[in-house]
């Protein structure tokens, strides 16, 4: 039987509930490890650039209503 997998709310990767994201290093919002501490030079750039993009498309996800909008729901 396979495991339940649910995604990381910072960084969206498949990861097991309740454990921290081995991704990112996140665990209900907080930064629990430092992922790009353990890492080289030429890693951690990539990984830092990888999480600036991910961020970047949750805040684009993220649509911004008027007054209006928001009256209606």
């Amino acid at each position: 039987m396979a495991p339940t997998l649910t995604s990381c709310p910072k960084c969206k990767k498949e990861t097991l509930p309740h454990t921290v994201c081995p991704n990112c290093g996140f665990y209900k919002g907080r930064e629990v490890i430092d992922v790009l501490k353990s890492l080289d030079k030429k890693q951690r750039k990539l990984k830092e650039r990888e999480i600036k993009e991910n961020e970047k498309e949750q805040k684009g996800s993220g649509k911004s209503l008027n007054w209006e909008e928001l009256s209606k729901k």
